[in-house]
């Protein structure tokens, strides 16, 4: 509801400085937390006014100010962060990082958790924890309204208006009661002064109730509770959940300790120990299926700083031996790479990426002479469960490559077949120039611009020249050329047909090769329309390689396509399982539900690859299409003009769809401007004819339209590949030349 503008009240759509107000979220005994956006750096944010009743308070104004103070110090992933602290009309107010997702309170409320989950949970607060203590800041109001979980699964704590600094003793100790009783240490309800140690408290209350539903401590009043706090024992968790391990009740009551003396003195002792509880076998379905693996990209501790592509490479192929066994989740290369050249907690790369280990390692080249080192990590608590160093030359790299991921899997306590091992220790060709040539060709095609495609064709042929039997060059070949069709706009009759002959090389070397079913399906599926093979192909390569995520991504598009929707979310839900972090797979998903008309779902999947990269391409562009499906004409338009300055050029497809907003708009003069200015460069350029054709739609001019619609047709042109879907032909969909061109694709 929107509030009126007045002293005691803030209204929605105000400008505050930078921030305009969009709308309330919640309310406390202290402050109001509205949401807000950034005009300048366009970005949503949380802000937080002391309530104006509380602005004459000195008391209050010093508690608001130093909840700034104290979260201000802090910059962790479990920790909401501190923008700006200023001053309105006299109110005190705090800009904040603004956490979307579920708040605890809510996920309690909805019945049980798994305890795995709880666990989970805990560990991240404590680690925020852990963070607020190594600055002596104490928090003291942990509890379910004070932490935030997301759609990934990432907890942030909330809140920090009663935080003390230790060292400062005047607001350590109180005769009067802030927080929330039920939550509070026997210190705190004493009003004595109190340290870290009540926020390790507040966490086993918390803990305990996430794991039971009930709080351990209760009252009809408030001296009631207190009395509980004090005296009371809370009833042992097997009473109401059977599958919590006995361990986990044991860190409960250290955790809830009365005594201070015989509490957990840290909270990194108590993260610990729930990490050894976490790691235990059997706790969950995903610690009592397969173990679980990331690798990241090695590091390159060469002089020169020139071996990238062999590090990047060498992790890669690790990756791919170890994602060919069925007995280990092995994260996919996006993910794992996604972590390249920054410095995050191994715990917490785990963590988001929900593996149980880490695999890393660095490179030294100098001449022939290598020096590799691998770690293989726990997640839960951080040891090394394997190091080794290897000091070789360069002939001896299948060697160590096989050495590292054998001793992995044996390792992760997997039993290694006679066939896994043949798997594990299978090279697609033995020379090794050969080799480092596909590895660069890989190196450049993962950049996706057309300048590092183009060299990513030049290593591949190079590769093949010296090894004419590489089936992965091949494989490599034929991905690069579908993929210039999208990244450069490459003629489909240009680009598909030389895809195709790759594949088909690549298969007649190697059957077995996942890789090259997919490039034969796509080829396939999106040039020769032959839909049936399509999925022949791509089903053979998921039965051959289960753990290839992009496998499963375009089987999803495909789906799609077929208008096989339900399918088509199960099958990009697997993608994102094996490659979380892939911002492709994420915009796969965000397409899905745009395609099956599921806006909401669209715009949420296709903001999370925002929070990740907000200049990942085609992001905006997807955005536009789903608002322009919603009829919210303005906010298409301004995610189009959004895509055309990332790309720092106007793009064919987004100019497309600007002049189908402003047909939409009635502002037709704009529309056919731009439609003017597409057929006149399709006569000196490549215009794809399915952009022409549906700006001629949209405006109504259906005969211009068809006869543009068949040139794309005989052009093979991708973005017809949701003719039997896309918003766009809703219009035409009655009209007989449609029927027939949706026949002539085998799409009827």
């Amino acid at each position: 509801m929107k509030k009126e503008n007045t002293p005691d009240s803030l209204s929605i759509g105000a400008t505050i400085f930078q921030y305009r107000i969009l709308e309330e979220i919640g309310t406390g005994s202290m402050g109001e937390v509205f949401l807000g956006e950034d005009t300048n750096l366009k970005r949503q944010v949380a802000l937080k006014f002391l309530t104006s009743q509380h602005i004459y308070v000195e008391n209050f104004k010093a508690r608001f100010k130093r909840e700034a103070r104290a979260a201000a110090m802090l910059n962790h992933p479990n920790i909401i962060t501190i923008y700006e602290v200023n001053e309105y009309e006299g109110r005190p107010f705090i800009a904040m990082e603004y956490a979307e997702g579920e708040l605890l309170a809510e996920l309690i409320k909805s019945g049980d958790i798994p305890a795995a989950k709880v666990i989970d949970i805990t560990l991240q607060i404590c680690e925020g924890l852990r963070e607020a203590h190594k600055f002596g800041i104490v928090h003291r109001d942990i509890k379910p309204a004070n932490v935030k979980i997301n759609n990934n699964g990432i907890c942030k704590i909330l809140d920090f208006g009663l935080a003390a600094i230790q060292t400062d003793e005047r607001l350590t100790r109180t005769k009067s009661l802030l927080g929330t009783i039920e939550y509070m240490s026997p210190e705190q309800v004493r009003g004595e002064m109190v340290d870290h140690r009540s926020d390790i408290f507040s966490l086993g209350v918390l803990s305990y109730e996430m794991l039971t539903g009930q709080l351990p401590f209760k009252g009809d009043y408030v001296a009631g509770v207190i009395y509980s706090i004090i005296n009371e024992v809370p009833e042992v968790l097997d009473k109401s959940r059977s599958d919590i391990p006995p361990e986990f009740q044991s860190i409960i009551d250290k955790a809830l300790e009365k005594d201070l003396g015989m509490r957990y003195q840290n909270i990194e002792d108590l993260r610990a120990d729930l990490g050894k509880l976490r790691s235990r076998p059997g706790l969950d379905s995903s610690t009592s299926g397969p173990p679980s693996i990331a690798v990241l990209p090695f590091k390159d501790m060469s002089a020169q700083k020139d071996q990238e592509y062999f590090c990047d490479g060498m992790a890669e192929e690790i990756i791919n031996a170890l994602a060919s066994l069925e007995n280990i989740h092995v994260v996919a290369r996006t993910s794992s790479f996604s972590f390249k050249g920054q410095d995050i907690d191994i715990r917490e790369i785990g963590r988001k990426l929900k593996v149980t280990s880490i695999l890393e390692g660095s490179v030294r080249k100098s001449g022939e002479k290598l020096r590799i080192t691998a770690q293989l990590i726990n997640v839960s608590d951080g040891f090394h469960l394997w190091s080794e160093r290897y000091d070789r030359t360069l002939d001896d790299i299948f060697a160590i490559q096989d050495d590292i991921a054998v001793t992995v899997v044996n390792r992760l306590e997997t039993e290694l077949l006679g066939k896994d091992k043949a798997k594990l220790e299978r090279h697609y060709t033995d020379n090794l120039e050969a080799h480092n040539l596909y590895l660069k060709g890989r190196y450049f095609w993962n950049k996706r611009t057309e300048d590092d495609l183009n060299k990513a064709i030049k290593y591949f042929k190079r590769a093949l020249e010296i090894d004419p039997e590489y089936a992965r060059a091949y494989a490599g070949l034929s991905d690069v050329y579908y993929a210039m069709v999208t990244y450069s706009y490459a003629p489909a009759k240009e680009s598909y047909p030389k895809a195709r002959e790759a594949a088909l090389k690549a298969l007649m070397i190697d059957n077995s090769l996942a890789e090259a079913h997919v490039a034969s399906a796509r080829v396939k599926g999106e040039y020769d329309w032959n839909w049936a093979e399509a999925e022949e192909e791509i089903v053979r390569a998921i039965k051959l390689n289960p753990g290839y995520a992009t496998a499963h991504q375009w089987y999803s598009a495909y789906l799609s396509w077929m208008a096989r929707f339900d399918e088509a979310i199960e099958e990009v839900k697997l993608a994102l399982e094996l490659d979380p972090l892939s911002l492709a797979i994420n915009r796969t998903a965000g397409m899905v539900f745009y395609y099956a008309r599921r806006y909401d779902k669209a715009i949420e999947a296709f903001e999370s690859v925002l929070h990740m990269d907000p200049d990942f391409p085609y992001i905006h562009y997807f955005l536009g299409h789903v608002y322009l499906g919603k009829s919210l004409y303005e906010k298409a338009l301004s995610e189009f003009e959004k895509e055309r300055a990332i790309s720092g050029a106007p793009g064919q497809n987004t100019e497309t769809y600007i002049g189908i907003i402003y047909s939409k708009m009635g502002k037709t003069d704009k529309a056919r401007e731009i439609l003017d200015y597409l057929v006149k460069q399709s006569r000196q350029q490549y215009i794809s004819a399915w952009n022409i054709a549906v700006l001629y739609f949209a405006l109504g001019d259906l005969d211009d339209g068809f006869r543009w619609l068949e040139k794309a047709f005989e052009d093979h042109v991708v973005e017809l590949l949701g003719f039997k879907i896309d918003m766009e032909f809703d219009s035409v969909r009655s009209d007989p030349r449609y029927t027939v061109l949706l026949k002539k694709m085998g799409l009827d």
